[in-house]
This record gives C-alpha cells, structure tokens and sequence, in this order.
C-alpha cells in the first residue's frame, strides 16, 4: 500500500496536504473504535484539491488515526482521548508491534521528506513550503458556530519558524489572502490565532529553516459541511484560485530576502 506520494517538479514552492489522508491500514480495523464519518470530521478532506498549484507536491495517504506526521514521534499514534478531541480511537489496547508499523511509516514519512528537500535545494537557494490544513469550527453541534472572533477563515502559523526572517514572504502571504476578491468579499486572515504550527513545520524549520519557509495554512471548514463530509465545489475552486494569486508575490519576496543576503 502506498502510504506517502511525493512528486518532485522544478518549483521552489511545495505543496504539502498531510491530514488529507483517510486510509487504515486493514490489520488495525479490529481494534478501531471509530466509524468512518467520525474519523472523516477529524481528517482534512478536500485540502488535496489544493496541491497542484505547484508541481513539488506531498501527500499523505494514512489517516491521522493511524498515524500523525504533524506530532512528535511519540506522540504520533493517539493513545488517549486527551489527544483526540476527546475521541475514544481504540476499542482496546494496539499490540505493540502493530503500533510499531505505523511508526515505521511515521519515520519513512520524514525519511522521504528529508529526501525531497535536500533534492530541490541542490537546485533552488531556498522553498516555500504551503502547508495545507482545515479545521472544525461546529464542533459542538450541527447547529452551533464557533466564535469568529477566535477562528479566522484562514489561519497562518509562523510560531515555528524564524519570523524575523520571513517577514517579507509572511507579510506578503497574508496581505495577498486577505486583498484577494473572493466572492465579493474578503476573507478574515490573521495569524497564530486558532493554530500556530505543528510538528511537521517545526521538522522542517528545524533542519532546513535558514532556506525553507514553511507556512500552514490552515482554512476554517466554510468551504465544506464538516458534519456530512459535503464540500462546495465552488468555494472550493475559488479557495484553489486564492492560493495560486499568492504565489508570484511570494516567489518575489522570497527571491528579495536571498537577493539581500547575496
């Protein structure tokens, strides 16, 4: 079974969708504790759609229930309902060599990557790497909406990497999303509010954070029912062509703050 994709094309920007994934692996179904829907609500459907405005894309086929990449190794298989939204994952206890597997995907996962990023940095001075994430704001009911106040429609988390670094590509990235015309209006975007970064972006910030830019992007599920699973195709596409108007303006700031280090 193929677990992790990774395309490599000529762009210095690369699209990540790392919670899109909905597979299980068949020898752990026995011990799953939750049905389909309920896992689906938790995952990032959709955000996939966005991965090809680049052709350096990462896509990540197991479910976060299986294994997350977005959390330190060992906490990456979900023990406890403290680290499932309160979710109940496992009807019993994993056996620990199956537990074992699903962090031997964890480690190819960052194996690959490693793979990936020392791969276009021989060919680019530095990348951007758009992470793309959505997050539940009815958790609480069909009927209940989280306070806007507290959750953007499109979230940045920059707690990971050097701010001060990437001030321009950062500054540039929001000033793009919050500009853009999206169906007569424009999108509420802010940073560090619902979300700051995980571990994924903190990897990379860690071993490559002097030429790699990682940015989550983290958009509020308006674009989808997150109850039924339904997405609005439109909102959808519109989302896509948001993240697209982005990326010249970003290149160029980028190509900026390595131009003054030359």
């Amino acid at each position: 079974m193929v677990h992790i994709e990774i395309n490599t094309g000529d762009s210095p920007i690369v699209t990540a969708a790392i919670h899109n994934g909905h597979q299980i692996r068949p020898e752990l179904l026995p011990y799953l504790n939750l049905n389909e829907t309920e896992r689906l609500r938790e995952e990032d459907p959709f955000t996939t759609e966005w991965l090809h405005i680049s052709d350096n894309t990462i896509k990540v086929h197991n479910s976060r229930f299986e294994v997350d990449v977005n959390r330190p190794r060992e906490k990456a298989v979900y023990s406890k309902p403290k680290d499932s939204w309160g979710l109940q994952v496992w009807k019993e206890d994993v056996p620990a060599e199956l537990i074992e597997k699903s962090l031997n995907v964890y480690d190819n996962f960052y194996r690959q990557l490693a793979d990936h990023l020392d791969q276009l940095l021989l060919k680019h001075p530095w990348l951007v790497v758009y992470d793309f994430h959505s997050y539940n704001f009815r958790r609480e009911g069909v009927d209940r909406y989280a306070s806007p106040e507290e959750n953007p429609e499109i979230n940045i988390g920059t707690q990971n990497m050097n701010r001060k670094q990437w001030a321009a590509v950062v500054d540039t990235l929001i000033q793009s999303f919050r500009e853009y015309n999206f169906e007569g209006r424009h999108l509420d975007v802010r940073e560090n509010v619902k979300f700051k970064g995980g571990y994924f972006s903190k990897w990379i910030n860690d071993h490559y954070g002097d030429r790699v830019c990682v940015l989550p992007v983290e958009v509020k599920k308006f674009f989808m029912n997150e109850w039924t699973g339904e997405a609005n195709q439109d909102q959808l596409k519109h989302l896509r062509e948001l993240f697209i108007s982005s990326m010249l303006p970003v290149r160029e700031a980028a190509e900026e703050i390595f131009k003054v280090k030359a």
